[in-house]
């Protein structure tokens, strides 16, 4: 058994968005997910959901015991300019807290994530689901199915190093 094999690195996919999907492989291999919300608050200013963001990443690397890497899922088209605006300041936001700390961070095309997760790359919502589903995961939403579609790409795509 390889040194990565006995002591997996710990790799964070993310599904960018106000309702962020997340799937975490951690130093001992298990895999766990959820979503956590960015919605601002009713009298937060702009800023604040970006900072929730940054806090939140820096409580999972706490936790998580230093993440290695990072995987998200690059979206090129979004439906809204809301959308595209806070996907930008959350891509933002995780580029600099990467940059800072010294975490590789990599997007990966969505196309990408949906045809390995599902054989087609414009599968809908519930395909993801579904794949996630059939391959032993509970997705409470897209959201994180997505999330944990990037982490399996991740794993098999760099044979379990990512």
């Amino acid at each position: 058994m390889t040194q990565s094999n006995k002591h997996p690195r710990c790799i964070l996919a993310l599904d960018l968005g106000t309702n962020t999907g997340w799937a975490l492989r951690s130093h001992d291999g298990l895999i766990t997910s959820g979503t956590a919300s960015f919605r601002p608050g009713r009298y937060e200013g702009g800023g604040m959901r970006y900072l929730r963001f940054t806090n939140w990443l820096t409580e999972l690397d706490r936790l998580s015991g230093h993440t290695a890497a990072i995987w998200f899922g690059e979206v090129r088209r979004h439906a809204g300019t809301d959308a595209a605006h806070v996907y930008g300041g959350l891509m933002a936001s995780l580029t600099s807290w990467g940059e800072l700390r010294g975490v590789p961070y990599e997007g990966l095309p969505v196309g990408t994530i949906k045809r390995h997760a599902t054989g087609k790359g414009n599968a809908p919502k519930q395909a993801m689901i579904d794949a996630a589903r059939a391959k032993g995961f509970s997705p409470e939403d897209d959201n994180e199915a997505d999330a944990i579609a990037i982490l399996l790409w991740a794993l098999d795509a760099r044979g379990g190093a990512a």
